[in-house]
């Protein structure tokens, strides 16, 4: 079963003097690109953090945030009146106005408030951890669903790929007979005198030159280890990829020796499909 590395999860934890939120986003990446932000109180857990999403999501572009709102009486942000009033005397004596005006001016003023940093109560901090893990849960659950509509749009495009391989098929005898009238009708138009058995000889050469058979065996092969890929239980986007790759290979060849216009009209379609399953395969987890 696929993922797509497109995701979001939330998780919010009500705690007595404090709300906790955590928001989890993430996007196509060809490794893990991990942005963590946080108040600095828990900095100190941002390694473990780390290892808990790495673990979790494996790959991707992936913003974390982790949201402190207080909704108690606890605050850890002081005024610090001995920098404010000599930044209010300062004011004073360079300029003119209220006492309100230089306070406003100088409670903006570096220093003007302290933040006094806690240490983290380890007991609270589970609680934030095991609801960091729910937000991870949310997201890995978002990413099996999106990666449910690429497998179905996979299925289908490999499937339409498999069915403008059968037409190739059906109009490959045609292609073969055109090219042989062409091939008659260019040397009669010489009006020379030739060899008949030489001429089917190399003919027969010629035409070999533009046989498919392998290339149609080789695909065919490539689509069913494609679909066989998605239904294994790990999700991997590489090997997806691969595989596209091969694909792509099998369809280029047998448009090399199309060299006849109804086979090469169902190689374009056949290659615009690909496209678009390779687009879809970059936000393979």
């Amino acid at each position: 079963m696929i993922h797509s590395m497109t995701g979001y999860g939330k998780s919010v934890l009500q705690l007595p003097n404090k709300t906790i939120s955590i928001e989890i986003k993430s996007l196509n990446s060809k490794s893990l690109d991990l942005n963590m932000r946080m108040p600095s109180m828990y900095r100190s857990k941002e390694l473990d953090l780390r290892k808990a999403v790495t673990a979790k999501l494996s790959r991707g572009k992936v913003d974390f945030s982790l949201y402190v709102e207080i909704t108690g009486e606890e605050t850890h942000t002081n005024v610090n009146p001995t920098v404010v009033n000599k930044y209010i005397k300062q004011l004073e004596a360079v300029s003119t106005g209220t006492k309100m005006q230089f306070l406003q001016m100088a409670i903006k003023m570096p220093d003007a408030l302290s933040t006094e940093r806690d240490d983290i109560d380890e007991d609270e901090w589970d609680e934030i951890h095991n609801e960091i893990l729910k937000a991870l849960e949310n997201i890995s659950h978002y990413r099996l669903e999106e990666g449910k509509v690429l497998e179905a749009d996979f299925t289908k495009r490999v499937g339409i790929i498999s069915n403008l391989l059968e037409q190739v098929l059906e109009v490959d005898p045609e292609r073969l007979t055109n090219v042989r009238e062409r091939l008659h009708k260019g040397v009669s138009e010489l009006k020379e005198k030739y060899d008949e058995n030489r001429f089917e000889q190399e003919l027969v050469y010629y035409i070999e030159k533009f046989d498919i058979t392998e290339e149609k065996v080789r695909l065919q092969n490539h689509l069913e280890y494609f679909i066989k890929t998605l239904e294994t239980d790990d999700s991997n986007g590489k090997k997806l990829g691969f595989i596209s790759q091969e694909m792509g290979r099998e369809i280029n060849t047998i448009g090399s020796k199309a060299n006849f216009a109804p086979m090469q009209k169902l190689v374009v379609q056949m290659k615009d499909e690909l496209e678009k399953i390779k687009e879809q395969l970059l936000n393979v987890l």
